[in-house]
């Protein structure tokens, strides 16, 4: 596969800037790889496609308040500093992209507020930036307050009061993503316990989605792609509930392509998940044979990106295009806030 195999065209009045409300009634777009029937649904028909014994498998990350703006000491200039990463939790250092960059050397020092600075303490690349805040514990707490939602660079728009609520699963519980797992958006609370209630076990993992997940592949050639890595754990608990559902052949629903590929770096050579934690960099793209999604949920991406190539791994890409090409000429939302697939 080439990177030219996953291009198409996106109007951007099909790029969704605000979510449905109720997040449960946005469009279902429902793919059947056996007959290659495609079908609309709404999102809260969901629950009809699952079986009791099978497995919802769903990313817990929270996404935090990841873009700050403060001000340089001495110059007071003006600087955006966006939090990537938690580096090491007691010495309060961090991974941060820096705007403007020209302007911020080490040992700078940026104010936020009275009470919250950092200072500069390595370069990483042009725009990257080691910094440590002066606040020891919880800096996602202190950020929590002061800083901003880190919309998608292709919502252009100025974040928003609702956003916060909204660029959040309802189930989001550990913070650590800087972009949502956009799957999970569509659920509600209610629909949830709808599901629960139908027999399905419903499994929390973790993978905190970094900005590696908005660059482009910049290389025809799929192989020579690195994907950034990110921090992901599957508890034994989590591990043992999915496994049941293998084992009693029932099926394993997937919501999201982050959840997809934790599970698919944490396979046994007899298709089973091991409890683990660690960093990924797994890039899945066609061919490729799936070992523990049976079904998956996911939203509409963008071209090019490693997000349709994973979907394209899983329901083949001529049949997913396809779909996209339909999506397109029936209005359905793309991207974060928009509309949602189901590939069975």
């Amino acid at each position: 596969m080439k990177l030219s195999d996953f291009k198409y065209n996106l109007p951007k009045t099909s790029i969704a800037k605000y979510p449905v409300s109720p997040r449960d009634k946005s469009k279902l777009m429902v793919l059947n790889r056996e007959t290659q029937e495609i079908g609309n649904k709404v999102f809260t028909d969901i629950v009809d496609y699952m079986k009791k014994g099978d497995a919802l498998v769903l990313n817990e990350t929270r996404v935090f308040q990841a873009r700050l703006y403060g001000r340089k000491e001495k110059t007071n200039a003006k600087i955006e500093v966006f939090l990537l990463r938690e580096l090491n939790a007691e010495e309060c250092i961090w991974d941060v992209i820096v705007d403007p960059a020209r302007k911020v050397r080490i040992g700078n020092k940026i104010y936020f507020n009275d009470k919250l600075w950092c200072e500069v303490i390595d370069n990483t690349t042009s725009r990257g930036r080691t910094v440590r805040f002066n606040q020891p514990g919880n800096v996602y707490k202190s950020v929590e307050k002061i800083g901003l939602t880190p919309l998608p660079p292709y919502i252009k728009r100025e974040p928003e009061l609702s956003d916060k609520e909204n660029y959040q699963t309802v189930y989001a519980k550990i913070d650590g993503a800087v972009a949502a797992p956009t799957a999970g958006l569509h659920f509600t609370l209610k629909l949830l316990q709808k599901i629960e209630k139908k027999g399905i076990e419903i499994v929390p993992i973790v993978l905190h989605i970094g900005l590696g997940t908005f660059r482009p592949v910049e290389v025809e050639d799929l192989t020579k792609h690195k994907m950034d890595s990110e921090f992901y754990e599957i508890t034994p608990d989590s591990a043992e509930k999915i496994n049941k559902a293998i084992l009693s052949k029932h099926n394993v629903f997937v919501v999201g392509t982050s959840t997809c590929r934790a599970l698919e770096t944490s396979v046994t050579a007899e298709g089973f998940i091991k409890a683990s934690r660690g960093w990924t960099d797994k890039f899945i793209y066609p061919p490729y044979e799936f070992k523990i999604a049976s079904k998956l949920i996911t939203n509409f991406h963008t071209a090019e990106s490693t997000l349709l190539m994973l979907i394209c791994a899983f329901a083949g890409t001529e049949f997913a295009m396809k779909a996209y090409k339909k999506a397109l000429k029936e209005n359905f939302r793309f991207l974060s806030y928009g509309d949602a697939m189901l590939i069975l």
